[in-house]
């Protein structure tokens, strides 16, 4: 084989090895680009989620302390102080109520089913973990799975069971509010401040895991600003 021939087949070699190697290379910058932008919608996804649920937690705080007053209200009446009445419908309601965290999973489903491993900063990547699959949890089972934490499930009818002589309804069955003396031996009050007692002491157990769990959304929110910026 001459030097002429070597030539053109070095020639020919090089330039299908350039080819292959710079389409691998293409296909390679291609895949990491795909991939930077699937992660890039899916934390935003993830961001704008933590905004609607911080909304939505902020709501049942509030709530809770709403609750919390009504709570107070009910103590003032059983020992017949001075109470405002004018929204005693609302707040017998409240006294009782459980408010159920909605929370946006949209975020995270669309990132386990592209893999987990998208989110190239394993740190920020934990944390996304750690809030949907603990943080949120703890919430979830505190206002809809733990017995003990459920407020009217437990305590409407025996409050209701001492209170109900004393309320006061129309001719159409419409509940008006309670009446001024509300005669309760002693032991009856008791009782009744057994359970002001427990609802409060749940509520304020809530309240202070819904403010653990904002402060965790709160900094995952800016540390995935800070990294999309």
């Amino acid at each position: 084989m001459n030097k002429v021939t070597w030539k053109k087949y070095t020639f020919e070699f090089l330039s299908i090895f350039i080819a292959v190697v710079s389409a691998f290379a293409l296909n390679n910058w291609n895949d990491v680009r795909n991939a930077k932008i699937s992660e890039e919608k899916i934390l935003t996804e993830i961001k704008n989620g933590i905004d609607l649920d911080l909304q939505d937690f902020e709501g049942n705080v509030r709530n809770h302390n709403l609750s919390l007053n009504a709570n107070k209200l009910f103590r003032n009446l059983i020992h017949n102080k001075a109470v405002d009445q004018e929204n005693i419908q609302r707040d017998y309601i409240l006294l009782f109520r459980d408010f159920t965290p909605i929370i946006n999973l949209s975020g995270y489903e669309s990132l386990k089913a592209s893999g987990l491993k998208i989110i190239r900063n394993d740190s920020l990547r934990f944390q996304i973990i750690a809030l949907y699959d603990f943080y949120y949890n703890i919430m979830e089972k505190l206002e809809n799975e733990i017995n003990e934490m459920q407020s009217y499930p437990n305590y409407f009818k025996p409050v209701n069971d001492l209170l109900h002589p004393f309320m006061i309804f129309n001719d159409q069955g419409d509940f008006l509010g309670f009446e001024k003396d509300i005669s309760l031996s002693e032991s009856q009050k008791k009782e009744l401040e057994s359970y002001f007692w427990r609802l409060e002491s749940n509520r304020n157990y809530k309240l202070g895991r819904y403010k653990l769990v904002q402060e965790k959304m709160k900094e995952l929110k800016g540390n995935i600003e800070k990294y999309l910026n």
